[in-house]
Formats: C-alpha cells, sequence, structure tokens
C-alpha cells in the first residue's frame, strides 16, 4: 500500500530514509561514525546509548508544528493515506530496514569496526525521534511496551501537544522538546497548525508525574528563542523533569529556508545560557559535549548512565 504521494515517498528515499508503513528509520550521522570506530553521539557521553546499536525511527511522518528550527523535509508533507499498521509489525519493519541499512559496512573492512559492526546487528535502543509527531500514532504505548519487551530502551521524543498521550506511555525516557519561554515566541518557532499552547502547558504537569526518566529539550537559535531563562525555568519547574538538555540549532536541512547560518549559537553561548538555568533551577551543570553544542543539567533525581 502507497501512504505517501510517489514524488514524496522518492524524495524522502534519496534523502536516505527507510519508509515503513506509515512511518521510517534512518541511521544518523553518528551511528556511521560509531560503526566506523570514530566517536558517538552525546545520548552516549551523557545516558551510555551505544550510536552504532541506536535505531532511529518514527511510527509516523505527521506533525502538528512546523518548527522553524526543524531540518526534517516537512514543509510541504501531506496527510498520509491507508490504515495503522499494528506496533509489532512497524517495529519488525523498522528493524528490518536497520539492519539492511547497516549490512554494507561488512563490505568495507579497512573503515568498519569489526566489533561494532557485530553490536549494531543487535540493536539496544530506539530513538522514536526521527521525523513526525509520534504522538499522533494512535497504538504509540503498544509500540513502546513491544520495543521494551524485546529488551530494547525506547527514547520517546514529543512537541507536548498529545498530553493524554503522555499520561499513558511508559518510554525508557521521556523528552519534551521546550522551543520557548512564552506563549508569543512559541507560536513563531513552532509554528503550529493551531495554538496548541494550553495543551503543551498541559503536558508539562503530566510529565511531573511521569514514572519514565524525563528530559526538556531546548534547542536554541540566536535571535529567535535563546533568551528569557527565567521564563524557561518558569516551565521547567512546572514539569520538574531529571534532565534538562541546552541545545544550540544546527543550520542543516530544511531549516536552512528559515534560518540563516548565523542563528547557530556557539558552544560557549550554550554553556552560558546553560549555566544561567543552572543557577535559577538549581540544577547541576552535569556534562556537555562541544562537537554537539549541547549541555546537560541534572536535578540528581536519576543517575545519568542508564543500565542497559
Amino acid at each position: 500500500m502507497e501512504y505517501l504521494p510517489t514524488q514524496i515517498s522518492e524524495r524522502l528515499k534519496r534523502q536516505g530514509y527507510h519508509l515503513v508503513a506509515h512511518g521510517a528509520v534512518k541511521p544518523c550521522l553518528w551511528l556511521r561514525r560509531s560503526i566506523r570506530g570514530g566517536d558517538q553521539c552525546y545520548k552516549n557521553h551523557f545516558y551510555g546509548i551505544a550510536s552504532h546499536r541506536c535505531v532511529q525511527m518514527t511510527p509516523t511522518l505527521l506533525c502538528n508544528h512546523r518548527c522553524l528550527h526543524c531540518w526534517r523535509p516537512i514543509d510541504d508533507m501531506p496527510g498520509v493515506s491507508g490504515e495503522w499498521i499494528e506496533p509489532a509489525e512497524i517495529l519488525d519493519g523498522a528493524l528490518f530496514e536497520q539492519q539492511r541499512l547497516i549490512s554494507g559496512y561488512g563490505g568495507a573492512p579497512e573503515t568498519t569496526d569489526p566489533g561494532r559492526l557485530e553490536e549494531a546487528k543487535s540493536p539496544a535502543h530506539v530513538a522514536i525521534s526521527l521525523m513526525g509527531e509520534p504522538t499522533l500514532y494512535p497504538m504509540l504505548k503498544e509500540l513502546i511496551e513491544e520495543i521494551k519487551s524485546r529488551k530494547m530502551t525506547a527514547f520517546l521524543v514529543t512537541n507536548g501537544t498529545m498530553p493524554d498521550v503522555i499520561a499513558e506511555v511508559r518510554p525508557t525516557q521521556l523528552y519534551l522538546s521546550l522551543n520557548a519561554p512564552d506563549e508569543k515566541t512559541y507560536l513563531k518557532v513552532s509554528n503550529p497548525q493551531s495554538n496548541l499552547w494550553s495543551r503543551f502547558l498541559e503536558s508539562l504537569e503530566v510529565m511531573r508525574d511521569s514514572p519514565s526518566r524525563t528530559v526538556a529539550r531546548l534547542t536554541l537559535a540566536r535571535n529567535l528563542n535563546m533568551q528569557d531563562p527565567e521564563g524557561y525555568a518558569k516551565l521547567i519547574e512546572i514539569a520538574e523533569p531529571d534532565f534538562v538538555e541546552v541545545k544550540a540549532y544546527m543550520h542543516l536541512g530544511s531549516s536552512r529556508n528559515r534560518l540563516e547560518r548565523d542563528s547557530m549559537p556557539t558552544h560557549e553561548e550554550v554553556m552560558d545560557f546553560a549555566r544561567d538555568l543552572s543557577e535559577i533551577l538549581g540544577y547541576r551543570l552535569a556534562n556537555h559535549v562541544p562537537l554537539s553544542r549541547v549541555a546537560l543539567l541534572s536535578r540528581g533525581s536519576q543517575q545519568e548512565k542508564i543500565e542497559l
């Protein structure tokens, strides 16, 4: 069954997306670096997640935001046709495509780390964060349960517009994207299809009661949303997340059509903003990765590394 118009699906395939019905999987830059014996992404430095054993996927390409800083090719994404497929089926498809994606590394032994390649054949982590808004998939709770039943961890990244779904899911780690310190900036940066600010505020309250490890993620762009740390702190205090990630906007993908290159903050600017938040919130500045321009603040309620 075709879930997307041919021109859209062909464009996504050219960009490295492997479609699985109404979802997709794609290897990230860090998987490729890791499998070749190089450095790993900040999730490895912060939480112990091995990049070469990570499956980056989404159960849906739909999104109710059009964030200015988003690098995903979503600007002209139409509605997806066809019926929703079952969680086990979409996970099987994602894992199958992941194995197809890494199989080519076996033919380049001079540039591939054989130990990591062998480990990559047994994925240990699923990042539900590729593109789209995963809480729009009606069986997300069951998908996360399926992932965990196969002895893999699950990180869920959401824009916070579906608080009822957030209340029922139990990922290993729950991320809430915090794009703005106030409603006016939210409407500008997130560019939602309708004003979903009240739903986002409700999701902050829901996050506070989540049994999962919780993270508020700030993606900061200069001259856009990199201001008012006190405003961000007030929102973070509602959710009481275990961690706060302060990350620079990166001038990549479709975001280049909407923002200038100088919208990217330096790592020093990110660190200054993180220190301001740390002082206001009382969170400890726990770690940072200059290459990714990201800092980690910890409330001290959870150990940073995840026991796999």
